[in-house]
């Protein structure tokens, strides 16, 4: 793995629940991990004891103080300042190119075959030669962050539309593939990935997603400690309007059927929200 790159998960109050570390080992990767948590997590000393000298704690009071939360509440049982610091705190250990994870991931696994159909293939075993195509691929374009895919991108199977073309869609979650050199500041207390490459995007900010691989997480809601707090005290309207205050003019709040449940969910109008530029060689005369 190269010298300078790491993994990083963000946790909070699941010191003996860090899926995703057991699932990156599982998945073949043998690079550097930290774990990275905040110096109001009750569990701290746990995570010392779980995780040693990977454990990476920084000041949440601090970053809240400059972080663009969007709002005036008072809780801070949020991930948005844990990916503000990463950059710090890459950039102080010497490392240019790194990953993001949450820590409820439950497998990375193949998505698709060598033509490019869908196939719900096993769990990926070589991580490891998947990250170093990964990075070399992030370095020779110029984006802001490049992204797997998520197993609810593939509902449908081979007829969803993430299949028509390769980084067809404009945005990166859950999985962050970032450089201290192409820094950006994170926003809003919730929905913050995506209110996020929404409002940067906007801006002409480049933000990709690569849908060969995915990741697959616990459903929402259902995974007691990080974020599970904040999306029931405040449920998924509020956590979805944050976008709608940052991006009015092409994103609302609209039905999303999962399940068979009805639930409010962000719907993005990618016609009116991004920049859609040619190349010059492309213009008409």
């Amino acid at each position: 793995m190269l010298d300078d790159f790491a993994v990083f998960i963000l946790s909070h109050g699941r010191a003996d629940n860090v899926i995703t570390y057991k699932t990156l080992q599982r998945a073949g990767y043998t690079g550097r991990v930290y774990v990275v948590i905040d110096n109001e997590d009750k569990q701290a000393d746990k995570y010392y004891q779980n995780f040693g000298d990977k454990v990476i704690i920084f000041d949440k009071a601090a970053e809240a103080e400059r972080t663009d939360t969007g709002d005036n509440f008072p809780e801070r049982n949020t991930v948005i300042f844990a990916r503000n610091a990463v950059f710090d705190i890459a950039e102080g250990m010497g490392i240019e190119y790194f990953i993001v994870l949450d820590d409820d991931y439950i497998d990375f696994r193949y998505k698709m075959d060598g033509n490019y159909n869908y196939k719900n293939m096993a769990w990926i075993k070589n991580a490891d030669a998947i990250i170093l195509y990964l990075v070399e691929y992030y370095k020779n374009i110029d984006c802001s962050s490049l992204a797997i895919a998520q197993g609810g991108d593939f509902i449908g199977g081979g007829g969803n539309d993430i299949h028509e073309s390769i980084n067809r869609r404009r945005k990166a979650m859950n999985f962050w593939m970032l450089s201290t050199k192409r820094r950006y500041e994170y926003i809003s207390r919730m929905n913050d990935d995506v209110s996020t490459y929404v409002s940067l995007g906007n801006k002409g900010g480049l933000f990709l997603t690569f849908p060969l691989i995915a990741i697959q997480q616990y459903e929402t809601q259902t995974n007691a400690g990080g974020l599970t707090d904040m999306y029931k005290k405040f449920g998924t309207y509020v956590k979805s309007f944050y976008t709608v205050m940052y991006q009015p003019s092409s994103v609302k709040c609209e039905i999303m059927r999962s399940h068979h449940e009805e639930r409010l969910h962000h719907a993005i109008d990618w016609d009116c929200t991004v920049p859609c530029i040619l190349r010059e060689e492309h213009r008409k005369s």
